[in-house]
């Protein structure tokens, strides 16, 4: 399997279990992965063969900016589900979603998830 990797995106999101978050939001990073047979893209060099990058980022920006959800998981879920239904041509995704600034006291540089769906081989 070929892969496609969207690194570090960044958006604003209003997703977090406490209030605070919901009313101020927060950045989050993200990472996505598509496993994706590149061959024809290669042969043909045309886009129709592969998956837009521009449009993988804005299907997970209107994720991470959408509808506030409590668990950064759900947001993962959502994105994976997103880009697999709009990518026909993705045969699996991983998702690793940063939140950089969670409203929990301690030294860390960030929490994250990460999360693998479909054929990833």
């Amino acid at each position: 399997m070929d892969f496609i990797h969207v690194n570090d995106m960044e958006f604003y999101g209003y997703h977090g279990v406490f209030p605070e978050e919901t009313k101020l939001g927060q950045r989050f990073r993200l990472t996505v992965s598509l496993a994706v047979d590149l061959r024809a893209a290669g042969e043909t060099d045309e886009l129709e063969h592969t998956v837009h990058y521009g449009e993988v980022y804005e299907a997970c920006r209107s994720v991470v900016e959408g509808e506030p959800k409590k668990l950064v998981e759900a947001v993962a879920e959502s994105i994976a589900s997103t880009i697999l239904t709009a990518f026909p041509l993705v045969k699996g995704i991983r998702v690793v979603l940063i939140k950089p600034d969670p409203p929990i006291p301690g030294h860390y540089k960030s929490v994250a998830v990460e999360l693998t769906r479909g054929e990833f081989i």
